[in-house]
C-alpha cells in the first residue's frame, strides 16, 4: 500500500516550510541537495525534517497540507513541539 506525507522542513534561516510527497526520504533530499527540490528551500539548505505525519490517500495529505500552510507560524511550532513529545 503506498502512503503519502505531509512534512515540516526548518529552513537554515528557521524559516518553515510545508509539502506534501509519497516518498518521504526521496523528498528530503530533493530539497537538500536536487534541482528538483522547491525554489523556497534551494535557497535556504540545508533543511532539517521537524514534522511528518502519514495518510492513506492522497486527498486527505493535501487537505491537512493546506489546513497546516493556513496557519501562523506559532502553531506550526506548537505542532513540532506537540510531535516531540509523542
Amino acid at each position: 500500500m503506498s502512503y503519502f506525507y505531509i512534512y515540516i522542513l526548518e529552513c537554515v534561516d528557521k524559516s518553515l516550510y510545508v509539502g506534501c510527497t509519497n516518498d518521504l526520504e526521496r523528498r528530503l533530499k530533493q530539497h537538500n541537495s536536487s534541482k528538483c527540490g522547491a525554489h523556497y528551500t534551494k535557497i535556504r539548505r540545508p533543511v532539517i525534517l521537524k514534522h511528518s505525519e502519514k495518510f492513506k490517500t492522497l486527498l486527505k495529505a493535501r487537505r491537512r497540507e493546506a489546513e497546516i500552510k493556513s496557519w501562523r507560524r506559532e502553531n506550526k511550532l506548537e505542532l513540532i513541539k506537540i510531535g516531540d513529545i509523542k
